[in-house]
Parts: structure tokens; sequence; C-alpha cells
């Protein structure tokens, strides 16, 4: 399992890095409009403030300029690439196409059978927006388990987007998720429970320990 920040801020990526268990950026045109920032300053920053992989989402329609804008973007930010393309027919030629030499995540999925073409094209993740998917279809998290049931023994990995809650988050692992990407927010929030914090009051109350020098 790997956990990814879903941000294209740059004090949010830092804010990540120093948590030191977030292991990538996940990005979407929406999220880079809210960079104040160049996109492509905003790219390399992030790709400078993690050592895991940057997914950068194609906005391009057509074929070529599909295939032209994933190569612009794997030279900008080099060997940390993933490309985020749209579940399409022509999306799924582009991962077909680009694959082989850049990382490729299928995203916007809400069928297990576009994760079954997923597969096929060689993406290297099918992306769900799980509470978006309750929302237009009912039950975000029981397509997650489709798509794992469609995936089993695949090299192809799911990633949970559009979680709203830890609650959501666990469900969507439970349900075959291997990686889900989050706002800073909530991965913040994944840390706390109101018990342990209680816990801790206790052992601070009422316990002893070394003291720094």
């Amino acid at each position: 399992m790997t956990l990814f920040l879903d941000s294209a801020i740059a004090a949010e990526a830092q804010a990540a890095k120093k948590l030191g268990w977030v292991k990538g950026i996940t990005t979407n045109p929406t999220l880079l409009a809210k960079s104040p920032l160049p996109v492509e300053t905003t790219l390399k920053q992030l790709a400078e403030l993690t050592t895991g992989p940057v997914f950068y989402q194609l906005m391009a329609a057509e074929f070529e300029e599909m295939v032209a804008e994933g190569r612009a973007a794997f030279k900008l930010i080099g060997q940390q690439t993933v490309l985020k393309i749209p579940a399409s027919l022509v999306g799924f030629q582009v991962v077909a196409e680009l694959a082989p030499e850049i990382p490729c995540a299928v995203t916007a999925i809400y069928s297990a059978a576009q994760a079954a073409v997923s597969q096929e094209a060689g993406a290297k993740y099918a992306i769900a927006y799980v509470n978006r998917a309750t929302r237009l279809l009912g039950d975000g998290v029981a397509l997650v388990q489709e798509m794992a049931s469609v995936l089993k023994g695949s090299n192809t990995e799911i990633m949970a987007a559009s979680i709203k809650s830890p609650e959501e988050a666990v469900a969507s692992l439970q349900a075959g998720a291997h990686h889900l990407t989050l706002p800073l927010a909530m991965l913040q929030l994944m840390t706390n429970h109101e018990l342990s914090v209680q816990t801790i009051d206790e052992f601070a109350e009422n316990g002893r320990g070394i003291l720094p020098a």
C-alpha cells in the first residue's frame, strides 16, 4: 500500500514531505489551476519535493496531441513521471502507445470493464473516484471491489481517489485498492483518533520518560 498527496500546491507538498510516509504526488488539471505558478514550474517544484512519482494528467483530446503532451511531460518531470490518461476510447489508445516508455495511470474509471481495458492497454494504475462514484453510481467502494476482482493477478494496481473520510479510505483498501491519494488535510486526519488523544494525554499526565539533554 502507498499513500500519495493529491495536490499541486508546493507548500502542501513540503508539509507532506515532512510527514515522512507520503510516497508521491498526484495532480490533475483542476489542482494545477489552483497553483499560482505556471504549470511547468509547479511540476518541477513538486518533483523536487518528493522522491516518488509525480502524476500529470493529459489535457489534449486527440491522439497525436495526447501522445506529444505525454512525452513533453516526461521530458519536464523525468523518471518520476506517471501520466494520468482519462478512460476513453482514445485514452486507451494513448495508454497502449505510451505505456512501454512512460508509466501510465487510467483515471476517471467508473466500471470494471474500463479497468479490464486498462490492464490490456498496459496501464500501471487504474484510478477510481470513490466518493464521486458513490454519488453518481450508488457505491464507490463496490466499484473498487469489482475492479479488484477483474484485475486480480495482473500488474495493474488500483488507486482510490476522491476519498472524503478515513472510514472511506479504509473501506477502499479493504475492497482491494492498492493505493490511496488524499488531500493534505485528509492525510493528517488519518493519523488521529479521539481515543488516541485521550490516551496520550493520560500518559503525559501520569507517566515518566527520558528527559532530553
